[in-house]
């Protein structure tokens, strides 16, 4: 009907997995390391507003969280190269 229509993932799917790939995860261990960072994230949202509340208080706790996240997202990263851009979802062809 459409040549090369069923051929490979739909452009739709490739949005999923672009960047994972990029960072040499899968699709589901990049949910798991952005949910796992969101979570440390929201503990260092508390300290901090607790921190306001009660200056004596978690005084270290949120820059400790943020020294983490660094280390875990830009120190130890293993980048790949960016897949070359479908033009579906996020990517600006020509501009």
């Amino acid at each position: 009907m459409f040549p090369g229509f069923f051929q490979g993932p739909p452009a739709m799917l490739r949005a999923f997995t672009d960047h994972p790939e990029t960072v040499g995860e899968t699709y589901m261990e990049h949910m798991g390391s952005a949910w796992g960072f969101a979570g440390t994230m929201a503990v260092a949202t508390v300290a901090c507003f607790l921190h306001g509340l009660f200056p004596f208080a978690f005084q270290k706790s949120g820059s400790r969280r943020i020294v983490e996240l660094h280390e875990r997202m830009v120190a130890n990263r293993h980048r790949h190269p960016a897949p070359q851009p479908q033009g579906f979802l996020g990517y600006a062809e020509g501009i």
